[in-house]
């Protein structure tokens, strides 16, 4: 045989695998929960390659037949790279859930089903104590959290995933195929506990396109900015990134800033019940990494916003929000209580005792093909802890006045490198004294 005759028969094969892998099939993948903001119900979102029903069939029994059943909507996405790939992107909404109940559950239609997954209906009301995992900036390659999360997720550690924007490096990489690949790493997490996301800069490629047409965040806004209700916390939800990519629409910088002090006002007549007031953005005000980003800078874009107007740190002060979840960082970092680059701890033995100004976490080290980031080697003075290792944070929301925040270490096999307590007051939550 000639030896450029094998050669065509060899490549002939790998593109004939290559085609036979992407035969068009009607089974469902990316299988991924969210909550809708409304209590007793949860959304389950996943992809096919053909256009097909959109079913789940569910119920209480682990085996047997599933005798519930939901219908949704089909939504097609056309990725924006070359090969204007075809996603059919499928979203049911669950509803009349039994509080705390655990369902199992399959997706799809008479053309393919998803196997089962099980997930636990949240409790409703403010008198319980939500268990979260927290961490932003995670890929499809280096993801050195994933495995503890699947873990802890199996055990059933968490009530919900809070992932502060960064997703896969980049999903829509290699015409979205980094994207199909990262949904369908986390599945195994995702599927079985809502997954509640925020954009980062990686997500900006065809204006956010990926992110919107993955994700099914409650609100009108395709998940860019919302907010959600669980136990005695409001957490808010926002898109750092529209202070960046202004060719996307400068006017959404206002837009949203108007909505978040419409939401924040909501939730400051609501503090009685829901004292806790969290929110989690992409990209830090503060940070001491050795980089160039924003947060590094004196008058960053978030902290002070656009020549001085639409930025988010008086807007928070002034609303008294409690807790600010950030990422971007590929790192660890706790902040002490802080305004204006003024420490405002509670006391000298008890600095989250009673603080005087917003608590800051950074915790965006849960791995990704950029390794992670080195900070400056002199502390700031309103740094309290700093952690360069790949890992990810729980949070214990215990009840209206007591939160817990822990820092887990993959490096140090799961390892908890930071603990505290953030104490306030069950009243006059709303101003900083």
């Amino acid at each position: 045989m000639h030896p450029l005759s094998g050669c065509c028969l060899l490549l002939l094969f790998s593109v004939g695998t290559q085609r036979a892998l992407e035969t068009p099939s009607a089974i469902p993948e990316h299988v991924h929960l969210s909550y809708p903001g409304e209590p007793g119900s949860m959304t389950v979102t996943w992809t096919t390659w053909v256009p097909a029903r959109s079913e789940v069939r569910f119920g209480m029994q682990l085996s047997g037949p599933l005798p519930l059943r939901a219908q949704g909507t089909l939504t097609t996405f056309v990725d924006g790279g070359t090969l204007r790939r075809k996603l059919y992107i499928h979203r049911v909404t669950l509803r009349k859930l039994l509080p705390g109940v655990q369902y199992v559950y399959r997706c799809g239609s008479a053309q393919g089903w998803s196997r089962r997954f099980r997930f636990r209906a949240l409790k409703n009301g403010v008198h319980w104590s939500p268990r979260l995992a927290v961490f932003g900036d995670m890929g499809a390659d280096n993801a050195k959290a994933l495995p503890r999360l699947r873990r802890d997720t199996q055990q059933g550690m968490y009530d919900a995933i809070l992932h502060v924007g960064d997703f896969a490096y980049d999903m829509d990489q290699d015409n979205a195929r980094i994207g199909d690949r990262f949904m369908k790493l986390i599945e195994p997490v995702a599927a079985n506990v809502p997954y509640m996301t925020c954009p980062g800069n990686h997500e900006q490629r065809y204006n956010f396109s990926n992110y919107k047409a993955r994700f099914s965040m409650p609100g009108d806004n395709e998940g860019l900015w919302y907010s959600w209700d669980l136990g005695p916390a409001h957490i808010i939800s926002f898109s750092t990134e529209v202070y960046f990519f202004l060719r996307y629409g400068r006017h959404l910088v206002q837009k949203q800033f108007r909505w978040l002090e419409s939401d924040l006002q909501k939730a400051n007549k609501n503090r009685a019940a829901r004292p806790w007031i969290i929110t989690m953005g992409h990209r830090p005000m503060y940070c001491s990494n050795a980089d160039l980003d924003d947060c590094t800078k004196y008058e960053s874009k978030v902290r002070r916003g656009l020549r001085g107007k639409y930025g988010l740190e008086d807007l928070f002060y002034k609303h008294g929000v409690d807790l600010e979840l950030w990422a971007h960082e590929h790192s660890y970092e706790r902040l002490w209580p802080i305004y204006n680059y003024q420490v405002f701890n509670g006391s000298l033995q008890q600095p989250y005792a009673h603080p005087r100004g917003p608590v800051h976490i950074i915790t965006g080290s849960a791995g990704c093909e950029e390794r992670l980031t080195p900070f400056v080697i002199r502390p700031r003075p309103w740094s309290a802890v700093r952690v360069k290792e790949y890992g990810y944070t729980r949070m214990h929301i215990l009840n209206g006045t007591h939160l817990h925040i822990q820092q887990v270490s993959d490096d140090q096999d799961g390892k908890i490198v930071d603990d505290f307590w953030l104490v306030r007051p069950l009243h006059g939550r709303m101003m900083y004294h």
